[in-house]
């Protein structure tokens, strides 16, 4: 298992967060995704054999939010 921590700009609301960790989650291989809207991330466990970074930042992109 990896961890990576992904900076996302325009959350700002618990829905942000919500649709966020949502969409991270339903990819395979992700096991867990936590936003901190303060310092306005998210950090993601995943099993690097099952998804890409390039897939964890189109699912949060495909939210509404721009991945940094």
């Amino acid at each position: 298992m990896q961890t990576k921590t992904l900076d996302v700009k325009g959350m700002s609301c618990g829905h942000c967060k919500m649709s966020v960790e949502g969409a991270l989650k339903q990819l395979d291989g992700v096991s867990n995704a936590e936003v901190n809207l303060e310092n306005g991330n998210v950090t993601v466990s995943y099993d690097e054999s099952k998804v890409t970074v390039e897939a964890m930042k189109e699912a949060v992109e495909e939210q509404g939010y721009d991945v940094a």
